[in-house]
């Protein structure tokens, strides 16, 4: 199975020491906010275990902001789940709602939202916290990449409403899926996690730009592994194994095989690539602290490529199939637990 899928990665990362109590909080949070609002929906969100993700990917933060992130983490994975390509007529709703989600962080935190429902109010608080501390420069870098991500999911949306869904090719989808993993922004996140900003010279530079970049293919394509028996279950052609697929007349596991090796080929330039950190410090004059940031700046991509992956192994939001008698009969085939769009 696809979820079992197994890549040799050459960094561990650790797991944050708060997992358990930063858990209990946030699944009281979710319930609260009305993120999920019936108890089938609870079981089926606690079994992606998301709050396990967060712990992965910033082992480092602290027991407040742990719940933060776990909080975010939770907008980002169900506001993904609130469509699917059997419900293209809620098209406009969702780009309706994406608009408010993009535009929060471009406003004074705090500022109540203009478009109302459980997922827009939840991430004006949660962006409150969020963006607490960090620069203007660093809030608009984050606010960049969370608009692009947003903008590549309604034009999923709308690919799937016009009957595009399964018509990219393999270069176009590559880059599309760069933008719908949405892992620019969670990078950046990373340094909220652990209060420190990677200079801005190094943000603009080529290596540090293309790394990112590598990251976020790597990281796509190992979820399109992990995740491709669920989304073909559910008729969802948003799969670089389902692309290989279509456009190569690959059988499946042809397909699978192509799509290790392009993971693998990522993920072999990124390290390629982050040896080549230090020369770039040297280059840029970068003095001791500057460059310890440069680290801890690379330390959050590793975070992400390895929590992501042990994350992925297991999580029920994968799995190709429930054990759950409850989940599968009230939930298997959806796209979505509840709807969070209306108030």
């Amino acid at each position: 199975m696809p979820q079992d899928v197994r890549f040799d990665l050459p960094f561990r990362t650790p797991v944050s020491a708060h997992l358990e109590s930063a858990r209990e909080h946030h699944l009281r949070w979710v319930w609260e906010r009305g993120l999920v609002r019936s108890r089938a929906g609870f079981e089926e969100y606690r079994s992606w275990d998301l709050p396990e993700a967060a712990a992965r990917t910033y082992p480092h933060a602290s027991a407040d902001d742990l719940v933060v992130l776990m909080n975010w983490f939770s907008l980002a994975f169900l506001f993904d789940d609130q469509f699917d390509t059997a419900s293209p007529d809620r098209a406009d709703r969702i780009a309706e709602v994406a608009r408010e989600l993009i535009a929060t962080p471009l406003r004074p935190a705090g500022t109540a939202p203009r478009v109302v429902c459980p997922i827009t109010v939840a991430w004006a608080e949660v962006w409150t916290h969020l963006s607490h501390g960090m620069s203007l420069a660093w809030r608009t870098r984050f606010a960049a990449s969370w608009g692009r991500f947003l903008v590549a999911h309604t034009e999923e949306v709308d690919l799937a409403a016009r009957g595009l869904a399964g018509t990219l090719g393999l270069a176009e989808y590559a880059e599309f899926r760069r933008r719908t993993v949405g892992i620019h922004h969670s990078i950046d996140a990373g340094e909220r996690s652990r209060g420190f900003e990677v200079p801005p010279q190094v943000q603009a530079h080529e290596l540090m730009v293309r790394m990112r970049d590598l990251a976020a293919d790597t990281i796509g394509f190992m979820n399109d592994i992990h995740s491709f028996e669920r989304e073909r279950r559910r008729g969802d052609g948003h799969n670089l194994i389902a692309v290989l697929h279509r456009q190569r007349g690959s059988t499946w596991e042809e397909a699978t095989a192509e799509a290790y090796r392009m993971t693998r080929d990522r993920l072999d330039e990124y390290l390629a690539l982050e040896a080549r950190v230090p020369r770039m410090c040297e280059e840029l004059g970068l003095d001791a602290e500057q460059r310890v940031r440069v680290r801890m700046g690379v330390e959050a991509i590793q975070h992400w490529i390895s929590g992501n992956y042990e994350w992925a192994l297991t999580s029920g939001r994968y799995a190709a199939a429930k054990d759950g008698p409850a989940v599968t009969a009230e939930l298997a085939g959806k796209g979505s637990l509840d709807d969070l769009l209306v108030v």
